[in-house]
């Protein structure tokens, strides 16, 4: 197979990456035949994966987009994967091309990738930095060369708190974050859960995630508790084509089997 620019070297492109069958799903060009066969496989397993992937990037843009039209123009984006078709970076910057990202993934084909992707790009950059560690995560020299802490700060968590086992306590994780914030900062998270799940949606759950990972599934109620005290704002915690569509047909007959709920939510 040729190399293409967009794949650096080192990278193994006989082997599927989690990352790259997560890009193919939504809709991206950074993925090989190997990542299809294994979408494919997974597929099998539920037709609707695929819209089940994209109902969380379309949560991210319409996310993205808002928080931008609100003034934020810093993101930290954790458990990011490949930042293609329609992440944050391109989204922030299409609308203020000044908006600073940091993305970090635990995943090195992941990092890898992103490293190139945004090679040239002044204002986004990527660290590898599991979400299990924020106090890496802000001490990093790229977190601390483009965000400015003294200043409201968008921390994305979406999709990747449930990588987070039980026992490395995700509620401590994510309040850390919280903390390093000021007034003025949001947090959005989405989050697997089983509630309402049929058991084929499941199994195709735990074989998607962007890492080897097994995915815990949470309830609305445990998914809510991380936001805190902080305040969660309309719709507050939903399904993902429930998160503020902008077409009524988006939202579909059966928004629950999205398999995940969404929220944003803002310190005072």
């Amino acid at each position: 197979m040729t190399r293409p620019s967009w794949a650096p070297e080192g990278i193994d492109l006989d082997r599927p990456s989690a990352s790259r069958v997560y890009d193919y799903f939504v809709g991206g060009m950074h993925n090989f035949e190997i990542d299809r066969v294994l979408a494919r496989q997974i597929e099998s397993f539920t037709p609707n994966v695929a819209e089940v992937m994209r109902a969380n990037r379309d949560l991210l843009r319409r996310c993205v987009r808002g928080l931008v039209d609100a003034g934020i123009t810093q993101f930290l984006d954790l458990g990011s994967g490949i930042p293609t078709v329609g992440n944050v970076h391109e989204v922030a910057q299409g609308r203020n091309p000044e908006s600073r990202v940091v993305y970090a993934d635990i995943d090195p084909v992941a990092v890898a990738h992103s490293q190139a992707i945004l090679a040239d790009n002044k204002y986004a950059s990527v660290i590898q930095a599991d979400v299990a560690d924020p106090e890496a995560i802000l001490a990093d020299p790229e977190t601390t060369r483009l965000l400015d802490f003294d200043r409201p700060i968008a921390v994305l968590l979406l999709g990747v708190l449930h990588f987070v086992p039980d026992e490395a306590d995700p509620a401590a994780r994510v309040a850390r974050l919280q903390d390093a914030v000021v007034p003025g900062s949001y947090l959005a998270i989405t989050h697997a859960t089983a509630d309402g799940q049929p058991a084929e949606v499941l199994e195709a759950q735990k074989l998607s995630g962007r890492t080897s990972t097994e995915i815990v599934l949470r309830s609305r109620d445990e998914i809510a508790a991380y936001f805190g005290d902080w305040e969660l704002l309309e719709p507050g915690l939903v399904h993902l084509p429930l998160w503020r569509p902008e077409n009524p047909a988006d939202v579909g007959s059966q928004p629950e089997l999205s398999g995940a709920y969404g929220g944003l939510a803002l310190k005072h």
